[in-house]
């Protein structure tokens, strides 16, 4: 999602984009928790340790929690590095040097965190891109808030557009962890947001029907307006009309696959800040509009997962997808483009 409050001013695209070089969020962190595991740890009184680095941010549950349960020593520093409207982002460094990457909120966003942490999860258990590991989510008991512990990427050197296009197939073709998925079923163990908006993920045995209603229709309704939903009842009435012949395995998406969530470490592909479900593995290319793949990338994919007939109609249904979401988190920049990729999609039926 692209994270500012209107249309971005110019899609990424190959020739502004660099090659998956970006920031810096830090690097490997040893040892601690293979599985990610979820708690309500009781913390420490309000306060905390006088004179902690940590403390003025989430009140030294954060802190407190890194201290006992990781193997890397005490938390000597803290660097505020961004923010959103609902969550602080922190990297944290110990006395062994170890850097941790941290996000904390005041809100009661446990749920946003879980879902986060199962998803960043569920890529990295393909074990084919750069992910970052997830350590801890859970509820910070001072102040009421959450928070999520994962390892800090140390975001450098530079990847080629080939190699992520190659890794990302890679990901879309390995077997699910999740039983369900396994079993043919689409959606997730959790609801999770895309961008602010809440993302619905209950398992359906029916692609068709899973995008229709947890996706399509969702955003309909939340935008509330009763000319794209005219144009999104016809669409999704006949919405199969676009899978014929097509066969439809789940794979692990990112979910929310744009310019800003890729980077490079140490010239690996790596992507984050997921919405991450079980799906059509071309419903990732909803956000390519703001994603600068280039030629190489598509080429680098669609030798190992070839492009089924259809394909460019059926992107269009997935990038219809996140301009609804985008109308309806950011405004009317938006719906100009939600009424022609109806327009033309419904034109095809």
């Amino acid at each position: 999602m692209v994270p500012d409050g209107g249309r971005a001013s110019r899609p990424a695209s190959a020739a502004n984009l660099p090659p998956l070089a970006a920031s810096s969020r830090g690097e490997r962190a040893p040892g601690g928790a293979d599985v990610i595991r979820q708690t309500r740890w009781p913390g420490r009184a309000a306060g905390g340790r006088r004179g902690s680095a940590v403390q003025a941010a989430s009140g030294g549950t954060a802190e407190r929690w890194i201290e006992d349960n990781l193997d890397m020593g005490p938390v000597v520093k803290s660097s505020l590095v961004g923010s959103s409207g609902w969550s602080s982002q922190y990297i944290y460094e110990t006395d062994s040097g170890v850097k941790l990457f941290v996000k904390t909120s005041r809100g009661s966003d446990e749920g946003m965190f879980k879902g986060e942490a199962l998803g960043l999860q569920a890529m990295y258990d393909t074990h084919t891109m750069r992910i970052p590991k997830v350590y801890h989510f859970g509820v910070l008991p001072a102040n009421g808030g959450s928070f999520i512990v994962m390892e800090h990427l140390n975001f450098s050197g530079r990847a080629s557009h080939e190699e992520l296009g190659r890794r990302l197939a890679q990901m879309h073709l390995a077997e699910p962890q999740d039983d369900k998925a396994r079993k043919g079923l689409f959606g997730f163990p959790v609801d999770n947001t895309i961008g602010g908006t809440p993302q619905p993920n209950g398992w359906m045995d029916n692609w068709v029907d899973f995008f229709r209603e947890r996706r399509l229709r969702h955003q309909l309704e939340l935008a509330g307006d009763g000319r794209l939903m005219q144009m999104g009842e016809r669409l999704m009435a006949s919405l199969e009309t676009f899978f014929d012949g097509v066969s439809v395995k789940p794979s692990v998406l990112h979910g929310d696959l744009w310019s800003g969530n890729i980077a490079a470490v140490d010239g690996e592909p790596s992507i984050f800040d997921p919405a991450v479900y079980y799906g059509h593995h071309e419903a990732e290319f909803g956000m390519s509009w703001c994603a600068g793949f280039s030629a190489a990338f598509w080429k680098a994919y669609h030798d190992i997962i070839p492009r089924s007939p259809g394909f460019e109609e059926r992107k269009k249904i997935y990038l219809l997808y996140h301009y609804l979401n985008h109308y309806n988190l950011f405004g009317s920049g938006y719906y100009g483009e939600c009424q022609s990729l109806l327009s033309q999609l419904t034109r095809k039926l």
